[in-house]
């Protein structure tokens, strides 16, 4: 019987919206992922796999994630034996590189489709390693380790039938010899739900309430770490409290994790190095640790401007629904942001390394308010062009009837 293999990870991830739609056209679903993925999406039997082993012993260091890719993709092979036992027999295989999980796939079902999803394609440099020395500085061998990070990725990607990327950008850091493969489908946001509306008091966890026309800041970043800019919004935050009185600034995202910039030093976490020798009013500047979807788009409905910033790495769902609400965006002038962020039209970019422009930019903010409503309108215009749930799905199913899946209407 016919269908759809999902392989993610952390599925659903990328994958849910369509996963979803599929099911409720009666097609059917399978996924695999690693055991610590704990959501499932209703009618899609998830097959769960675990690590026998972590990566060996001194191994020679430029194949420690190769072995560990490996590892994944032997253990989602005995998941899709599993699968395959109990009479499962996919059309398309829809799977995230990332990991190494699709790579050994066609062992088991060689005449699948297989529409890959390469997020990203590492680079030891001109991409986010050496982009920003401060913290960490790549050597000769941390290079050719951000290049060894693909070896696996790379293998799993000559066995694509089509690929996926979401950004332009991020389709760019493939090598030449897949782009005729790719496909730039963003999942989208539901533009229904998470659009433009007034903005209602914001209760703090404190109990304290910030009131609508506050000159509220805010920032997403999910493990609260340098390659999302969080030392250089930091930075920028003392001469605006100073010069704004009323400012208030909230912040969103998990301090206890290390993200894509690596281990923070031993003893701090990525906040406590970001926010070193800061001085801000602790009443005025809001952690909110990992918040509820709902609260988060509650909070950016408040904010007078939100800062995203980015070292040049795959572009945030925060800043698709930042867009999507009708944000006053100020980014940085990074290559993941080009394609969303036009300077002055619908948003504002900034150098990467000034936090004092982003002081200018956010007291300018506070004080004309109404100065950016032309391109907050805009700021959802590009959302509704670029990040539409709709768009996204409408071009997924279209892909999979060419890969030859037949999805009911």
């Amino acid at each position: 019987m016919g269908g759809v293999l999902f392989v993610h990870n952390n599925f659903p991830a990328q994958f849910r919206d369509l996963a979803e739609v599929l099911v409720a056209r009666g097609v059917r679903c399978v996924s695999i992922s690693q055991a610590h993925a704990v959501e499932d999406v209703p009618g899609v039997p998830s097959i769960k796999y675990g690590l026998p082993r972590g990566s060996t012993f001194g191994i020679f260091p430029l194949a420690v994630r190769a072995e560990a890719d490996f590892i994944r993709g032997s253990m989602a092979l005995k998941a899709a034996q599993r699968a395959k036992s109990q009479g499962f027999d996919p059309d398309v295989i829809i799977g995230h590189t990332g990991w190494g999980e699709t790579v050994l796939l066609k062992e088991v079902w060689p005449q699948a489709r297989q529409i890959l999803y390469p997020e990203f394609f590492y680079a030891g440099r001109g991409l986010d390693i050496g982009f920003d020395t401060e913290f960490k500085q790549p050597g000769p061998e941390g290079i050719l380790l951000g290049t060894a990070k693909n070896t696996v990725a790379a293998l799993a990607l000559t066995q694509a039938d089509a690929l996926v990327c979401p950004t332009r950008f991020q389709a760019s850091t493939l090598p030449a010899v897949f782009q005729p493969l790719i496909r730039i489908i963003h999942e989208g946001v539901d533009l229904e739900t998470i659009r433009p509306a007034p903005a209602q008091p914001f209760v703090l966890d404190d109990g304290r309430i910030l009131a609508p026309g506050t000159p509220v800041i805010t920032h997403v970043n999910n493990n609260m770490e340098p390659l999302r800019g969080l030392h250089i919004f930091a930075r920028a935050l003392p001469r605006l409290m100073d010069e704004v009185p009323e400012a208030q600034a909230i912040v969103i995202g998990n301090p206890g994790n290390h993200g894509y910039s690596g281990s923070s030093p031993e003893g701090l976490t990525w906040r406590d190095v970001c926010f070193e020798g800061v001085e801000v009013d602790p009443h005025r500047l809001h952690f909110l640790g990992k918040t509820e979807h709902a609260r988060m788009l509650a909070a950016l409905r408040l904010s007078t401007a939100h800062v995203y910033y980015t070292y040049p790495f795959v572009l945030s769902w925060s800043l698709a629904e930042a867009m999507a609400l009708g944000c006053y965006v100020i980014a940085s002038d990074t290559p993941p942001l080009h394609e969303a962020i036009e300077d002055g039209v619908n948003g504002k970019l900034l150098p990467f390394f000034d936090p004092e422009a982003l002081s200018d930019a956010l007291i300018a903010a506070c004080r004309e308010p109404e100065a950016q409503a032309s391109l907050r309108r805009a700021a959802r215009k590009t959302a509704e062009r670029l990040f539409s749930r709709e768009k996204g799905r409408a071009a997924w199913l279209k892909l999979l009837s060419e890969m030859g899946l037949a999805v009911p209407a």
